[in-house]
């Protein structure tokens, strides 16, 4: 495309979206997902932004129905930052009814607009053993995500008393399952071997990514689409 060389997103929209029958964008701002979207004439899909990341959600969500059933009144837990798959764990909660507690250091907590749509569906918590006690579902994702390279030591040491462990595994329910959207850093956010204990199912959830955006493209492209 020519977004590189400076063409407006409006533009690039405009001419893209008639040549193809779906767009997915995996951007930074959100901003860039919302313009596409207002000026494409075909689905837009995000693939991930800094506010939400939906098209893993919709991965976890069909993850935990194959291994428990449904998720609605259960338990779930995020730990670490309040990124955007926190964010879009809040929108989860809401869509899919599903109680949330999120353990996150002070200036690290979701983003504020999520959390009051969500009201009382969402419960902030400092101790990851508050989160994690009871639930279901415990999730965490890295420590610094892509475009904060600059802050990874400062995070490395204030999210030290996150890392999810099978030590911290143990204070869930009996049945949970752990979700992890990958790739991870073994040994910053999660122990050396949690990917390993029988509780997790991030590999399951990883093929499921697949899986999910085939079923969301069937979804929104039908077989008898056409351009105008």
């Amino acid at each position: 495309t020519q977004l590189g060389r400076g063409e407006p997103i409006a533009d690039s929209a405009k001419v893209m979206s008639s040549m193809l029958d779906a767009v997915m964008i995996r951007t930074f701002a959100h901003s860039t997902v919302t313009e596409f979207s207002a000026n494409s004439r075909v689905p837009v899909i995000n693939g991930l932004s800094d506010d939400l990341h939906p098209c893993q959600l919709l991965a976890d969500m069909q993850t935990f129905l194959e291994h428990r059933g449904s998720i609605q009144g259960k338990s779930v837990a995020w730990i670490g930052d309040g990124n955007n798959m926190c964010n879009s764990y809040i929108e989860a909660a809401i869509q899919f009814d599903f109680q949330l507690r999120v353990a996150c250091p002070e200036g690290y907590e979701p983003d504020a607009r999520f959390l009051a749509q969500a009201g009382d569906r969402v419960t902030l918590v400092r101790d990851p053993r508050d989160a994690v006690i009871g639930a279901h579902l415990v999730s965490t994702d890295v420590w610094t995500s892509m475009g904060q390279e600059d802050e990874t030591a400062k995070r490395l040491a204030l999210f030290a008393p996150y890392q999810v462990t099978r030590a911290l595994l143990d204070l869930a329910a009996p049945d949970v399952l752990f979700m992890h959207c990958l790739p991870a850093h073994r040994g910053e956010e999660i122990s050396t071997d949690l990917l390993d204990d029988p509780r997790s199912v991030a590999w399951d959830q990883a093929e499921n990514r697949l899986h999910a955006q085939k079923a969301l493209l069937e979804f929104l492209v039908p077989p008898s689409y056409h351009h105008a």
